[in-house]
């Protein structure tokens, strides 16, 4: 699954004593109803998220992971991949023009208004 969107905030990484790390983060989609939802990332992957700051505009790559415990329901969203958005903008070429001359306008080209 992905999720595009601003990141809102970034947590430092949580370690717990069975040697378990966490690193939770919020990103705000870019929806017509725009939604904050916190992922985190565990283990070596707590480093990805060095390289990004608040307000970055990131692709999530997540897998949904859900548990029991003590009959209550739990369900995270354990990102795997971040990535720039500026990065794919950058890739898309830009239309070629036809001409790199100027368009100069035609003496009969009166609009009617």
């Amino acid at each position: 699954m992905d999720v595009t969107g601003k990141i809102k905030l970034i947590s430092s990484t949580q370690t717990f004593d069975s040697g378990f790390s966490k690193r939770e983060f919020v990103i705000t989609t870019t929806e017509q109803y725009p939604q904050d939802i916190k992922l985190e990332v565990i283990k070596d992957k707590c480093s990805i998220l060095d390289k990004y700051a608040v307000g970055s505009d990131v692709n999530v790559s997540f897998n949904l992971r859900g548990n029991e415990f003590n009959g209550k329901y739990y369900v995270n969203l354990q990102a795997w991949k971040i990535e720039p958005l500026e990065g794919a903008a950058q890739n898309q070429s830009e239309p070629a023009s036809a001409s790199s001359d100027p368009i100069i306008p035609q003496a009969d080209d009166d609009l009617p208004f």
